[in-house]
C-alpha cells in the first residue's frame, strides 16, 4: 500500500498538474502504486510485442544519438499522410507550446477554462494576459463557439485557443462548429485547436481539422502521440499548420530535440498501425462501460466524455481531495481531483479510463467511501449521449464570419 500521507502531500504542493509518476512511485511504499486513475494513457498500447522489441533494442536505443528532427518527421508524416513541410515534432507537445507563446502570441490570449493547464500558465509566464472565458457547469461544461468568439471580441485577444476534446471535462464540438469558428475569428494573429485527446473520439468519422489547417494562415492544429500511444515518457507530440507557420516554429527547435526512443516508436507505426487502431476502439468501449457504472453511483454525476477520462461531480459535502486521500490509504487507487484546476474545484475528479478489472475495483472503493442516497447520475440535458453546442449557436456564429 502506498505512503498515503506522503504522497498526498506531493499532491498539495503541486499547482496546475500532478505529480510526475515516478515521484510518486519513489513515495510509495514498496515503489509502486497499485492502481492509477490519474495519468490519462493508452493501457492497451503499445502491445506486448512492441515493448519485447523496444527491450531488445535498449541498448542501441540509449547509446546512440538520435537522427535529426527533419528524418523523423518525415516519417511520422508519411504515416499520417501528411505533408512533411507542414508538420513540426516537439519533445511533447509542451515544448510545441512554450514556442507557440514564446514565437506567435502577442499580448493576449483567451481560452476557455478549465482546460490543460499548459494553456494558460504558460503565456501567464512571460508576461501575456489569459483571457479565461469559464464553461458553464449548469451546460454540462459544454463549450458555446459563438459566446467563446463574442468573448474573444469583446476582451481584444489576438490569439485564441480551445482543446478539443476538452481535459478535463472531454466535451467535445464537432468539425463543423470548430471551423466556423475558425472563419470567426480568421483575423486574429492565431487560433490553436489542441487535438491532443481527439483519437479517442467517436463521435463522427473524421473530427479532425489538419486538412484545414494547412489552408488557413493563423491556425494550428496541436497533435500528442504520447497521450495517445500511452507512451507520456517518451514526450513526443507534433502541430500542423500552413508551411510558413511550421516552418517559423521547426526552425527556433534545437536540432536533436527528439530522443531516440522517439524516433524508434515512430519508426514502427507503420508496421503496427492495425494494434493501433485495435487500441483505440477497446478504450472507446471501456469509456463507455465506465460512464455507464459512475453514472449509478448515489451522488456522483457524470459528463458525457470523448478523451479517455471521464469528468465526474463528486455529491454535495464531498470533497476531492479527502477522497483522493482515503482512496489511496484505503484502497491503493490514485485518482485526480480537480481543485487545482482553474474553472474547477476540489468537487471535481478526472478519472481516467481503464480495463473493465481495474474500474470494478474502483467503483467498490466508491462504494464503500462515498455517502449513500443521494440522487445523481448524467447531467438531464445530456443524459442521452454526447454534448455540442447547439444549431443555433452554430448559425450565429457561421452568419457573423
Amino acid at each position: 500500500m502506498a505512503d498515503a500521507g506522503t504522497v498526498t502531500a506531493l499532491f498539495r504542493a503541486s499547482t496546475a498538474h500532478s505529480p510526475s509518476y515516478s515521484t510518486l512511485s519513489r513515495a510509495a511504499e514498496g515503489g509502486r502504486l497499485l492502481v492509477d486513475f490519474c495519468i490519462p494513457c493508452n493501457p492497451y498500447f503499445p502491445t506486448p510485442e512492441m515493448f519485447e522489441e523496444l527491450g531488445g533494442r535498449l541498448r542501441d536505443i540509449l547509446t546512440y544519438y538520435p537522427s535529426s528532427a527533419d528524418t523523423v518527421t518525415a516519417e511520422l508524416s508519411a504515416a499520417l499522410g501528411l505533408n512533411p513541410q507542414t508538420v513540426a515534432m516537439g519533445n511533447g507537445s509542451t515544448e510545441l507550446i512554450t514556442w507557440i507563446d514564446h514565437l506567435l502570441v502577442r499580448d493576449a490570449l483567451a481560452v476557455p477554462v478549465p482546460t490543460f493547464g499548459r494553456w494558460t500558465d504558460q503565456p501567464m509566464e512571460t508576461g501575456k494576459r489569459v483571457d479565461m472565458f469559464p464553461l458553464p457547469q449548469a451546460a454540462g461544461f459544454a463549450l458555446d463557439p459563438a459566446a467563446f468568439v463574442d468573448f474573444v471580441r469583446a476582451r481584444g485577444s489576438r490569439t485564441a485557443v480551445i482543446c478539443n476534446p476538452n481535459n478535463p471535462d472531454g466535451g467535445l464540438l464537432p468539425r463543423h462548429s470548430v471551423l466556423a469558428l475558425l472563419d470567426a475569428l480568421q483575423d486574429l494573429d492565431l487560433v490553436v485547436v489542441d487535438e491532443s485527446f481527439l483519437e479517442f473520439a467517436d463521435a463522427e468519422p473524421q473530427p479532425t481539422v489538419v486538412d484545414e489547417a494547412v489552408l488557413r494562415p493563423n491556425v494550428i492544429v496541436l497533435r500528442s502521440l504520447g497521450k495517445n500511444f500511452g507512451l507520456h515518457g517518451v514526450r513526443f507530440g507534433y502541430l500542423v499548420a500552413n508551411p510558413g507557420l511550421a516552418g517559423k516554429v521547426r526552425a527556433a527547435l534545437p536540432k536533436w530535440n527528439l530522443n531516440s526512443f522517439a524516433e524508434t516508436v515512430v519508426f514502427m507505426l507503420k508496421q503496427h498501425r492495425h494494434a493501433y487502431d485495435l487500441s483505440l476502439r477497446q478504450v472507446r468501449r471501456d469509456r463507455q462501460e465506465m460512464i455507464w457504472h459512475l453514472a449509478r453511483l448515489p451522488g456522483l454525476v457524470t459528463y458525457p466524455s470523448h478523451g479517455n477520462f471521464v469528468y465526474v461531480r463528486l455529491p454535495d459535502g464531498v470533497d476531492g481531495a479527502e477522497l483522493r486521500d482515503r482512496l489511496l490509504e484505503e484502497h491503493g487507487i490514485l485518482i485526480r481531483e480537480c481543485g487545482n484546476k482553474i474553472g474547477s474545484s476540489s468537487r471535481f475528479l478526472r478519472l481516467v479510463v481503464r480495463p473493465s478489472a481495474d474500474v470494478q475495483r474502483l467503483l467498490s472503493a466508491l462504494e464503500q467511501t462515498l455517502p449513500s442516497g443521494a440522487a445523481g447520475g448524467l447531467p438531464v440535458p445530456y443524459a442521452s449521449g454526447t454534448y455540442t453546442s447547439g444549431t443555433a449557436a452554430v448559425d450565429r456564429l457561421v452568419m457573423r464570419a
